[in-house]
């Protein structure tokens, strides 16, 4: 489709109707409010009179609407969708991501899935609105089993283990609605994963077949434009539970165990060469979790940052040294070590999310951001107010969103 200015249509005439101005048309809805009262210097019932009040005014073309409506916050989108048929078929068909995309408008999205919740909750960049999403259609045990969240594009994938085996819910943004599948080439648990713009990339993770559980080296990479999912070759190490992320155009995936310790090396896929490379000791600065929980990354501004769940202090990795730097403690307290904490980057600042580390304070959830530099000494956290304060403390999954 082209952006142009190129449906040209009659002016359409636009009058007074019960206080406001609208347009003659059939297909839009757009009313001006305008309030006349005495203030205005017009009695009740009584007309200017000077002015003409039928205004040709210029039409929107289909293409210049969809680029305006592209620019509006995302939180917004579902009121858009109320105004008419039109803004909604718009919507679902996805192509104001595909603009916004276009000219490079990412906005991060919050998923959100607390203790004791059925429905995952959605909330905007600044946790001012809350959305909840409607319940994923699966069985009873896919909702007391863990499992892996990660997104590709406009679609949040939800990973974990139904009666009949493992299995993908996948959230479309566009529809707000949850479809089973596509699934893996080699179905999996207890992965790492990372995402960049509309791939996502797995790796690792148990398999569970015929009651036989085997650790799993390898990887896969999903297009969320044509919904498939790609071999890539198999990592230099099997493990499971361990944490992925996106780094300087490369796919890490970090610590984990095999079947019989506990990993402290990482490894990156590299594209260019189609190769994994290893990083011999990466975590040694890292005390792992004893809860066999997944190391706590993120990535923000192409720097790499963790969680150390011993000491519950954030760390940067200092590239080409191997080595990492202590920045200072996180502002929440996890009750099991490793478990129960959103650590995720969003746009250029950490997030976490889980209970106060205060214990003088209310078990309520907290959110709190930094932007983070890496030269730091000690990072500087802010409270965010969130809008829907009543979730449970213990976060089980989190996903952000560059939509």
């Amino acid at each position: 489709m082209s952006y142009s200015v190129s449906s040209k249509r009659s002016l359409p005439m636009w009058s007074f109707y019960n206080g406001g101005i609208c347009r003659n048309s059939p297909n839009s809805l757009r009313t001006l409010d305008l309030s006349l009262s005495s203030d205005n210097g017009y009695s009740s019932g009584e007309k200017p009179q000077d002015a003409d009040y039928v205004l040709p005014l210029p039409y929107l073309s289909d293409e210049i609407e969809t680029m305006i409506l592209s620019r509006f916050p995302i939180s917004k989108y579902w009121k858009m969708c109320c105004l008419n048929k039109k803004y909604l078929n718009v919507m679902k068909s996805g192509e104001v991501y595909k603009i916004r995309s276009m000219i490079g408008l990412k906005e991060p999205v919050v998923f959100m899935l607390a203790s004791g919740e059925r429905n995952w909750c959605v909330f905007d960049a600044e946790f001012k609105s809350c959305k909840k999403l409607p319940i994923i259609p699966s069985d009873y045990k896919f909702q007391c089993v863990v499992k892996e969240t990660f997104s590709a594009g406009t679609h949040l994938f939800v990973s974990g283990v139904e009666i009949d085996g493992a299995v993908i819910w996948r959230y479309e943004l566009t529809t707000n609605e949850w479809f089973k599948g596509p699934s893996m080439i080699t179905p999996r648990c207890v992965f790492a994963s990372a995402s960049s713009n509309t791939f996502a990339y797995i790796a690792g993770g148990l398999k569970t077949k015929n009651c036989i559980i085997e650790v799993l080296n390898s990887a896969e990479k999903y297009n969320s434009e044509n919904q498939t999912w790609q071999k890539l070759p198999n990592m230099n190490q099997k493990r499971k539970c361990c944490s992925g992320c996106y780094l300087d155009n490369k796919f890490y995936v970090i610590g984990g165990q095999d079947e019989k310790e506990n990993l402290t090396c990482g490894e990156f896929f590299d594209e260019k060469t189609n190769k994994w490379n290893l990083i011999p000791n990466m975590l040694k600065d890292i005390v792992l979790s004893s809860s066999g929980s997944p190391p706590l990354i993120a990535v923000v501004n192409n720097e790499l940052y963790a969680r150390d769940a011993s000491s519950n202090e954030v760390k940067v990795y200092v590239k080409g040294k191997n080595l990492w730097k202590k920045l200072g403690f996180v502002p929440v307290r996890a009750d099991i070590p490793g478990w129960g904490i959103a650590f995720k980057s969003l746009g250029n600042e950490l997030l976490v999310i889980g209970a106060s580390s205060n214990a003088c304070s209310h078990t309520t959830m907290k959110i709190f951001t930094c932007v983070p530099h890496h030269d730091s000494e000690v990072l500087e956290w802010k409270e965010v107010v969130c809008g829907s304060g009543n979730l449970n403390p213990f976060i089980h999954n989190c996903a952000i969103m560059l939509a």
